[in-house]
């Protein structure tokens, strides 16, 4: 893990391995770059693989304005290391809010971008997945230890989840929480509650098709957890008639979001960066 400062001083932790297409990964809203794990394992050969932890997540500081928990500092933060890594763009894997991220930056700062994977999310956000976050938002898991947080992830979540091992949700466990003395602890501000709360304060969720067509143009992938409770189908369906050229893949036995190791998901992230080493512009 490397740090870097931001532009306005925050310290954001990062990694940085292999050689070929520049890769951004950007994180689901409490998560860290460990979840990308899996790509650097499958990709690190041929593809520049760029882990960031958003700020308040993982290794990077926690902002003292909660409020500074939004897409577009965010999105800021995103482009203030790949200036510090001096790369004119990158490729995005963007899982959850990390896709919500590139497509914001593809309406802004298209120039930056060679192309846009999405893991799980669209311009629709179902609001049953949401709910369903907020229950554990900012919350410390009650978890003694990581064996404990497994065998309960595996009892509560196997309806979505179905065939994942213990030793699977073992390392997921190990990606999302740390241990402490009094169980597993977060790893990322727990002040992201308040930020989420005051930013969705109308109840009414933002029109973010424009930022998927900003996506015009651009080498494109979705991933979708066929189980998924925060990307619809009817939502899938829509995004495919808008990108027909856009590689779509849908992951059996995968909710909300498919851990990117799964066979279907290398092969999708395998064929866009295919096609950003065979533009021109990139």
């Amino acid at each position: 893990m490397i740090r870097f400062a931001a532009d306005d001083g925050r310290m954001l932790a990062y990694d940085d391995c292999g050689k070929g297409t520049a890769l951004l990964c950007l994180a689901g809203l409490t998560r860290n770059m460990d979840d990308f794990e899996p790509v650097v394992d499958a990709f690190a050969d041929r593809a520049r693989v760029i882990r960031l932890d958003t700020r308040g997540r993982g290794g990077s500081d926690h902002d003292p304005d909660f409020m500074n928990y939004n897409l577009i500092r965010e999105g800021r933060d995103a482009l203030n290391l790949l200036d510090h890594l001096g790369l004119p763009k990158a490729a995005i894997l963007g899982t959850s809010r990390g896709g919500l991220i590139a497509m914001m930056l593809a309406a802004g700062h298209k120039d930056r971008l060679s192309g846009v994977c999405l893991n799980d999310i669209g311009p629709l956000v179902e609001p049953r997945g949401l709910a369903h976050i907020m229950t554990y938002l900012g919350i410390p898991p009650d978890y003694s230890d990581y064996d404990d947080a497994a065998r309960r992830l595996e009892a509560s979540m196997s309806d979505r989840f179905p065939g994942v091992t213990r030793e699977q949700w073992r390392s997921y466990a190990r990606r999302l929480w740390k241990q402490s003395d009094h169980g597993l602890t977060l790893r990322y501000d727990p002040a992201l509650r308040h930020a989420v709360m005051e930013q969705s304060a109308t109840g009414a969720l933002p029109d973010l098709w424009p930022l998927f067509d900003a996506l015009q143009g651009l080498p494109l992938a979705l991933i979708r957890g066929v189980h998924s409770d925060i990307l619809s189908p009817e939502t899938a369906a829509e995004m495919c008639r808008r990108r027909p050229d856009m590689i779509y893949a849908e992951i059996p036995d995968r909710g909300h979001t498919p851990f990117l190791d799964e066979p279907d998901a290398v092969a999708a992230i395998a064929i866009l960066l295919e096609r950003i080493s065979k533009c021109p512009s990139t």
